[in-house]
């Protein structure tokens, strides 16, 4: 009984975990870059090939987590209020008309932080742990 008890307190307790992380993650470009915040919609426009540069006029390339990723799902949910089937059609739409591409993928946060941080015109997202200093964090999603 006491091992069963354990055992569920243990899993709930990493499940609560688990979704306190995901429901922190944050919008980042390399230390470098000149760019310190963003609003929701201006990050939603890069992500989404509606806009092309940030605020300052510097180029914005948009990094996305790999398809099937929670936290791709969980940022364009936040973002741009779109599911993965909405993604998903977006996309076609804008691929068969022309007018744009899906951004750039990279399989997991560290991916997109080391890609993110080697490029200054580059804007990802990752799970607020995977912060380090060599990048900066310009919009947090709760």
């Amino acid at each position: 009984m006491l091992k069963s008890t354990l055992f569920a307190a243990l899993l709930l307790g990493g499940l609560t975990g688990a979704a306190a992380d995901a429901a922190e993650l944050v919008v980042i470009v390399s230390a470098r870059a000149a760019v310190t915040t963003l609003r929701q919609d201006q990050v939603a426009g890069i992500f989404l090939a509606e806009a092309s540069s940030f605020p300052d006029g510097g180029e914005a390339v948009a990094v996305d987590q790999g398809v099937g990723s929670p936290l791709r799902d969980e940022f364009y949910q936040k973002v741009a209020n779109r599911s993965p089937a909405l993604m998903k059609a977006y996309w076609t739409k804008m691929i068969f008309t022309g007018r744009g591409q899906p951004p750039r993928e990279a399989p997991n946060s560290a991916a997109v932080r080391r890609l993110v941080a080697d490029n200054p015109g580059m804007i990802g997202y990752i799970e607020r742990a995977a912060l380090d200093p060599s990048v900066r964090p310009v919009l947090v999603l709760k």
